[in-house]
């Protein structure tokens, strides 16, 4: 993985517990981000959210509910909104009702293999708090397409399942906090290198290492 190549495509998946999470990130977010941020996040087909509204007041960035057919914006968070997966083509993004992945629709792997395909190495994809495996798949295609696959820490995530699938059957390459991921996604979205402090996992290491807490593998809250 190249540290100096900019990231410009941010997509991010999340469904339990992923909302602070996904606010925290906003807020950490320069207003100038030479990047534009795709999310998932699991929402029932009659709930009527307010998603894009609370990322907004968090953070610098306005956030949108995605429209289909709309040209990507860097500087913008687009929402998937209930009901509809959200893809992403060459310079635009589009809407499909197809069938549910992972039992819900949106999903997260739609986005990342969309985005892999479209985009290959500019793309970092970022899994974060849930339960069950949505994003694995998707972020496996990310990374043989040559993007940055990024991993909310285990220990830190309210729902340890989507993290724990994506370590456990990924190649991860950035492993993070809350506290920690506005900050690493604003360095890989302007090629810096990253914190130190994000635990870049060192070849050969095992994937779920360096992100376990003390409870360690079975230690579960999903």
């Amino acid at each position: 993985m190249s540290h100096g190549r900019p990231r410009d495509i941010l997509v991010l998946g999340a469904s339990a517990g992923g909302l602070v999470v996904l606010r925290r990130i906003a807020d950490g977010l320069p207003h100038d981000l030479p990047a534009a941020l795709f999310v998932v996040l699991h929402i029932g087909t009659n709930r009527r959210s307010q998603l894009p509204a609370i990322l907004s007041s968090a953070g610098p960035l306005p956030a949108v509910w995605a429209e289909d057919g709309t040209p990507i914006e860097a500087g913008r968070i687009h929402v998937a909104p209930p009901d509809h997966h959200l893809l992403i083509e060459p310079g635009r993004f589009c809407l499909s009702r197809g069938p549910r992945e992972n039992r819900t629709r949106p999903a997260v792997d739609p986005l990342f293999r969309s985005a892999a395909l479209a985009y290959g190495p500019r793309v970092a994809g970022v899994v974060l708090s849930g339960a069950l495996g949505d994003g694995t798949a998707g972020l496996v295609e990310i990374k043989r397409c040559g993007g940055v696959s990024v991993v909310q820490d285990p220990a830190d995530a309210e729902f340890r399942g989507m993290p724990l699938s994506a370590l456990r059957y990924t190649e991860v390459d950035y492993c993070a906090t809350a506290a920690e991921m506005a900050g690493l996604l604003t360095r890989l979205a302007c090629g810096q290198p990253p914190p130190a402090r994000a635990r870049h996992l060192p070849p050969g290491a095992p994937r779920h290492a360096a992100c376990l807490g003390a409870g360690g593998e079975n230690d579960r809250r999903v």
